[in-house]
């Protein structure tokens, strides 16, 4: 029996080699409104990042809100913008624009639930779950007050949901979805979406979710969770380098070529709850960030990552980014330039998979190369806070290879000894990439 791939969708061709870039629209700018984020359009141009997905749009609920603001995952209308945001000419204007300089747009989208006050609930109130004494309820064993929970048994409700999403890729013009916690939503229910979304054109869908059922028929892309924990607990001192190639292990036995990981060293979520990437790495945040970039996955930078923001931003209120020029900005560039030039570290089956590369350091060096049509790229990366020296004794490394980053010109051969400073990496290409290609 001939073997059939697993993922069974088709990639938007402009996902080849995307870098995301999260935008929180009420703390991106100090107005914090779509027309204030379109003049930001150049700069982040010119920081290479290809598709933007924004935080939730829609209009926030009031009843049971968090906060003076609340959060933008209580849906109040999921056809209509936030008005503190501007209006939905001044959306459309925002995509049109980002059309214009090469990006795409995709929007979060919340699925799962809705506010308390959206109108759905008095219209419809059989399209939600209901607890032992037959009230609304929140998702179960969460804190989120601010929002009760959607039923799927109800086909109206999935039909309603369908269309407000076909809506904004028709008529806002979007170009697909970052789909909040994906996972409790049923399955048949994207399949069936991620079919109608593209019957209008190629959509691109990011899941919330750590599956790789989700990437058969529905998304694209979803939450590398597994090597953003791995990365926390090396930068943290919890764990050595061999979490990692424990996650590359598993990435490889278990996980379809086509599907796209998404690898982070920051999201909101993270930013807000858990620490920023500057508290969770220190020293090694540009280490990981490069290592995101040239592993098997689709990378992710979260907006103020560039300025080096270092502030836990509030969820449910204005606070604006600390922005400032910092080496992230050259750093990110760096990284996104060198991604787009090499098609062995593109997304999905556009890219190389992972090729291991053996040294006599496991605890302390990760190692690998990726290869596609003649392109090969070699990754040597010391996760640890003291300086390592290592040799190779496994992989297909030996003979000359090209340092994009510094110009220098290596040779390599299994007797080589090889020193990295803590938290130093080292990539390299098999030949030299033409200047400016």
């Amino acid at each position: 029996m001939a073997p059939r791939p697993y993922v069974q969708l088709q990639h938007p061709d402009w996902s080849r080699d995307a870098v995301i870039y999260q935008i929180n629209t009420r703390q991106f700018t100090p107005e914090g409104t779509f027309a204030a984020a379109q003049a930001e359009l150049p700069r982040l141009k010119a920081l290479g990042v290809d598709i933007l997905w924004l935080m939730p749009i829609h209009p926030i609920g009031e009843v049971n809100r968090k906060g003076s603001l609340g959060s933008p995952y209580s849906v109040k209308d999921f056809r209509a913008v936030n008005p503190d945001f501007g209006t939905l000419e001044d959306f459309k204007a925002f995509v049109d624009a980002a059309h214009a300089e090469g990006f795409h747009v995709i929007i979060d989208w919340v699925a799962n639930h809705s506010a308390w006050d959206n109108a759905l609930a008095t219209e419809h109130p059989d399209w939600y779950e209901q607890d032992w004494k037959g009230d609304f309820h929140p998702t179960p064993w969460t804190d989120w007050a601010d929002i009760i929970d959607f039923n799927y048994e109800s086909p109206g409700l999935r039909t309603y949901m369908a269309e407000s999403m076909l809506y904004w890729v028709r008529d806002a013009g979007i170009d697909g979805f970052r789909c909040d916690v994906a996972g409790f939503v049923p399955l048949d229910f994207w399949e069936d979406v991620r079919r109608q979304l593209d019957g209008i054109t190629p959509t691109f869908m990011l899941a919330e979710w750590e599956q790789r059922d989700l990437h058969a028929r529905a998304f694209d892309a979803t939450y590398g969770w597994a090597w953003k924990e791995a990365a926390h607990d090396i930068a943290m001192g919890k764990s050595d380098a061999g979490r990692m190639i424990s996650y590359m292990q598993h990435h490889l036995g278990a996980w379809p070529h086509g599907a796209m990981r998404m690898l982070y060293t920051e999201n909101h979520d993270q930013n807000a709850w858990e620490g920023t990437s500057a508290e969770f790495y220190g020293e090694a945040l540009p280490t990981f960030m490069a290592l995101q970039f040239v592993m098997d996955g689709i990378p992710l930078i979260h907006n103020g990552q560039e300025a080096g923001n270092e502030k836990r931003l509030a969820f449910f209120e204005k606070d604006l980014i600390d922005w400032q020029d910092h080496p992230n900005a050259d750093l990110i560039r760096q990284l996104t330039d060198f991604k787009s030039r090499n098609p062995a570290l593109w997304n999905g089956d556009w890219g190389g998979r992972i090729v291991p590369v053996v040294t006599d350091q496991p605890g302390r060096i990760v190692s690998f190369m990726r290869k596609r049509d003649g392109n090969e790229v070699l990754a040597l990366f010391n996760l640890s806070p003291e300086k390592t020296g290592f040799t190779i004794s496994d992989g297909p490394v030996e003979g000359q290879w090209h340092a994009p980053f510094t110009g220098e010109t290596h040779t390599l051969t299994f007797a080589d000894r090889i020193e990295l400073p803590a938290w130093g990496y080292l990539v390299l290409n098999r030949t030299p990439l033409p200047e400016g290609d």
